[in-house]
């Protein structure tokens, strides 16, 4: 078998055997494969694409070409949900406690922030001491001890996948749908999980820009894990406002941690809402979307959830006592007001442009490589649909130790971001959750 007849095959729109994605995902995993071949192949298949059985083929590759996790010996169900990626997404950290508090084992694996999108396992290092590089030993023990344990990736899951990325990211390959499910379901399924619920997010803040396109995907992820003997649902949410009041990290597991204590922002609990409820269906432990809706907002209610978020700082080497007290974060210290220039209504909040500004201040970063300042944020006051008065606060930034220029440029950015108008908008257009 010749790498430069396979992709001549899929240069020709033909469709491959499972034999032959293995060997070129092998091969290139071993590095007997160059990188001009490969890319080459990425290139033709974003041209010609693949159809669903040779998605379910990639997606197998990427599984075999490293570790497995296995659950079985603990529970049946293993749950795991993963977002496409957003501005403010702190789903994770309050669905994970809700879930395992309610007898749903969770093993997640997360990874850092790059570009505009927030990374979790940045959110959670913001808790003083607490330990995201967990061993698979680590890992298994407090599954099994406490219900949930919440990682960075091991480099031994899914290594074809990673080199693969690393190519897909600087040869202009990453937007096929087929290779973004590909990436994102073999990691879910090595991980361990048997349950697995996406959150599919689309608009400014999102990879995907359209609700057609996310469902799209969405129904193409679901039907690659059918073909893999997986049991995978999804939602579509939106992403054209940041998800939440906070951007950035020890912000959002403060507002984390508010919502577990029953100050729940409405997009933010809806969003919870629907992927737990399908969790909770998908492994028996609810019957309906009502019953789920009940269980979730007793687990807050009698703060069940929020023990459980402390069971699993502290089990990682956290310090539990950021729960109760705030000023143990890191938040930045200096602060700059974004006011209303005129009065009236908002109608748009580009959830890209916030997340601008927070990069700006520190938040994020260009290269996995770069640091970060954990204590840089922003905090919106107003959302689509809110009236503001001349001069009334629209966000505050949080910052330390930031040039000048990139806080002038952080502020022209987050300024921008707010459009007012006389006139309120239908803010049924701007729901979190898209109904398919």
């Amino acid at each position: 078998m010749r790498a430069v007849d396979l992709i001549q095959k899929k240069k020709d729109g033909f469709e491959h055997t499972k034999e032959e994605i293995d060997f070129l995902v092998s091969s290139y995993t071993k590095g007997e494969l160059p990188d001009y071949q490969m890319s080459a192949w990425l290139m033709a298949v974003c041209f010609k694409g693949l159809t669903d059985e040779e998605t379910a083929y990639l997606t197998q590759s990427f599984v075999d070409s490293g570790d497995i996790l296995d659950f079985s010996n603990i529970c049946d169900n293993t749950a795991d949900k993963h977002s496409t990626g957003g501005v403010g997404d702190k789903v994770t950290l309050v669905l994970i406690p809700i879930l395992a508090c309610l007898g749903i084992y969770c093993a997640k694996l997360s990874g850092r922030g790059l570009g505009f999108t927030g990374g979790t396992i940045d959110k959670l290092e913001s808790i003083p001491g607490f330990k995201t590089e967990l061993t698979n030993e680590d890992f298994f023990n407090q599954i099994k001890t406490i219900g949930a344990a919440i990682s960075s990736q091991s480099p031994n899951l899914t290594p074809a996948d990673g080199k693969i990325y690393a190519l897909r990211d600087v040869t202009a390959t990453v937007d096929n749908k087929s290779l973004i499910c590909a990436s994102v379901v073999s990691k879910k399924i090595a991980s361990g999980a048997t349950s697995i619920v996406l959150d599919v997010k689309y608009g400014e803040g999102a990879f995907i820009k359209t609700p057609d396109e996310a469902i799209e995907l969405g129904e193409l992820m679901k039907k690659t894990g059918s073909l893999l003997n997986r049991k995978i649902d999804y939602i579509v949410s939106s992403m054209v406002q940041p998800l939440g009041m906070s951007i950035g990290n020890s912000v959002e597991v403060i507002e984390s941690i508010e919502f577990l204590k029953g100050m729940c922002k409405k997009d933010l609990y809806e969003v919870t809402l629907e992927l737990a409820a399908k969790t909770l269906i998908n492994c028996n432990k609810a019957k309906s979307y009502e019953e789920a809706k009940e269980m979730l907002d007793k687990s807050i209610e009698n703060k069940a959830a929020l023990e459980k978020f402390k069971e699993i700082i502290e089990a990682q080497g956290g310090n539990k006592d950021v729960v109760d007290d705030y000023g143990l974060f890191n938040v930045g210290k200096n602060i700059y007001n974004i006011k209303a220039q005129k009065r009236g209504y908002i109608n748009k909040l580009d959830a890209l442009k916030i997340a601008h500004s927070a990069k700006l201040l520190g938040a994020g970063r260009d290269k996995k490589s770069d640091n970060i300042d954990f204590g840089a944020g922003i905090l919106l006051y107003k959302k689509i649909g809110d009236f503001v008065e001349e001069g009334e606060n629209l966000a505050q930034l949080y910052y330390n130790e930031v040039d000048k220029d990139k806080i002038k440029q952080a502020a022209i950015e987050a300024q921008s971001a707010f459009e007012i108008q006389e006139n309120k908008v239908d803010i049924s257009n701007y729901q979190a959750i898209y109904k398919k």
